[in-house]
């Protein structure tokens, strides 16, 4: 299973309001588990040839949710000024360039084309480059050098040419 079936399923799992999966195949084992109360922090492991373990502190979480509902409110104002909101498809680090010496990808006010590369987002040892789904202007970056992002956190506003 690749990072974009992953991506689908969790996608599928929201939108199903499933609070918790577990899925074996082959060496692969993949559970996620969040939402409601729950006594201990949400946990997804993945585990492939040698087990890996993504895991949130409670009062982390406390601090991500308020971080996730701040970048949320600015994506909706941003959307009422008819931006197109590139949004993080996996959970990891932002980064804006290739290295920490080279410029960044893009900047505000820089012009991109649909399937330009906008940032790169770490997970698990791995560089994801995200790719602009919409031609434009880059007027807003929501996430910061460095800082870790969540699905479907806000990274960037487009105003669509």
């Amino acid at each position: 299973m690749n990072l974009k079936e992953i991506k689908e399923l969790i996608e599928l799992l929201v939108e199903k309001d499933v609070a918790e999966f577990e899925m074996e195949r082959g060496d692969m084992k993949l559970h996620v588990k969040w939402g409601g109360v729950v006594a201990t922090a949400p946990v997804v492991h993945v585990a492939a040839a040698a087990p890996v373990a993504i895991a949130t502190a409670p009062a982390a979480n406390v601090a991500a949710d308020t971080a996730k509902a701040a970048s949320v409110a600015a994506a909706e104002a941003a959307d009422e000024a008819n931006l197109h909101i590139v949004k993080s498809p996996i959970v990891g680090t932002f980064y804006g360039a290739a290295s920490p010496g080279s410029p960044p990808f893009v900047k505000v006010g820089d012009t991109v084309k649909e399937g330009q590369v906008l940032c790169i987002i770490e997970a698990m040892k791995l560089m994801n480059e995200i790719e602009a789904d919409a031609a434009g202007e880059i007027v807003k970056q929501f996430a910061s050098n460095g800082n870790p992002v969540e699905y479907g956190m806000p990274l960037f506003g487009i105003r669509k040419s």
